[in-house]
């Protein structure tokens, strides 16, 4: 019997009898973090690490959840699980299952770049590595985080000195927070979507300090956004919600923006190539780091990926799952104002 089975509600551990970000209703889930594909609504306990309760609070409602620091123990059944930073977002782990010596990790989604937000991602050794492979082609070879935030703020600077707000658009859990922290905010004042500041308000409760924004409103004026970057999820891209700040230049933070034409596609007038997941060096990184001979792969560019690390000698394979990865339409909350 496997450590973890794929089964049609998710990630299963029979011997503790419990699930690992399930896709479905379940007794008992081990959520890596917040972000909708992975924490999903219905179990009926939730355990993760204590940042990701008031995130998944935020986003599931009225759960029973309960928290735990990093590399702590919990011993279910004879069955030991840990939670390891996975540097995704905001209270992102990987999760590390132990029974009778033999070791698995799931990764949930990450990334190896620190970003100032979240705790870094650490390597963890195990017999068997279950990764994502959003970005899992080698044509994904991210440039630095402060090679992308001078790009951003030099737009937006070129845009303020022509009276002009800046739009972009990134997932409000994760690379808005990453882009709040690390922009130049001396070039004007930030404004922020209202699932955006959601989240900073989850992550504020959760421990992280966040520098100064304010929420978008009716009540701002159309002149307060000259100067302004404002920071919002993609499906905000419609003209009523849009037309406030006009004029206006747009933009997306992806790591889709590293295909030709992606730019087009979203309809922005500017790509980042910005990601919270690993790109292809990275990936290549961490499964080697874990010390791992077993590598699954289960959601991004999978055979790809999972045929270049059998090339490499691992024992690669793919398992079709319900995560969904950094997706080229993003699709989040939109709260009206």
């Amino acid at each position: 019997m496997a450590l973890i089975e794929f089964t049609e509600s998710g990630m299963y551990c029979p011997q503790a009898d419990v699930f690992i970000d399930p896709w479905r209703a379940v007794n008992k889930a081990l959520i890596t973090h917040g972000h909708s594909d992975h924490a999903r609504y219905g179990s009926a306990a939730y355990f993760t690490h204590h940042q990701n309760v008031p995130i998944i609070k935020r986003r599931l409602g009225n759960i029973e959840v309960t928290g735990f620091n990093y590399d702590e123990s919990i011993l279910i059944n004879g069955v030991a699980f840990s939670f390891h930073p996975a540097g995704h977002v905001v209270g992102s782990s990987q999760i590390r299952v132990e029974h009778k010596g033999e070791v698995w990790v799931a990764s949930g989604d990450y990334k190896t770049e620190a970003d100032g937000v979240c705790q870094p991602f650490e390597p963890v050794k195990c017999h068997t590595f279950i990764t994502e492979s959003t970005f899992g082609l080698p044509v994904f070879n991210w440039n630095s985080q402060q090679e992308v935030m001078e790009e951003i703020n030099q737009w937006w600077q070129s845009n303020a000195d022509n009276g002009k707000a800046s739009v972009i658009f990134a997932y409000s859990l994760g690379k808005a927070q990453r882009i709040l922290c690390n922009i130049n905010h001396r070039i004007g004042p930030v404004y922020v979507h209202g699932a955006v500041a959601d989240m900073n308000e989850a992550c504020a409760i959760a421990g992280v300090q966040l520098p100064p924004y304010q929420k978008v409103v009716a009540a701002i004026a159309k002149e307060d956004y000259k100067t302004a970057l404002i920071i919002a999820p993609a499906s905000a891209n419609n003209p009523t919600w849009m037309k406030k700040f006009e004029p206006c230049s747009t933009a997306v933070a992806s790591g889709w923006m590293a295909l030709r034409g992606a730019r087009r596609w979203q309809a922005a007038d500017k790509g980042f190539v910005l990601s919270d997941h690993a790109d292809w060096p990275s990936l290549n990184r961490a499964v080697q780091e874990t010390g791992a001979e077993q590598i699954i792969a289960t959601h991004g560019y999978t055979q790809a990926f999972a045929n270049w690390l059998t090339e490499k000698g691992y024992n690669g394979r793919v398992v079709q799952t319900g995560f969904t990865g950094e997706q080229m339409k993003q699709e989040e909350e939109v709260q009206s104002i």
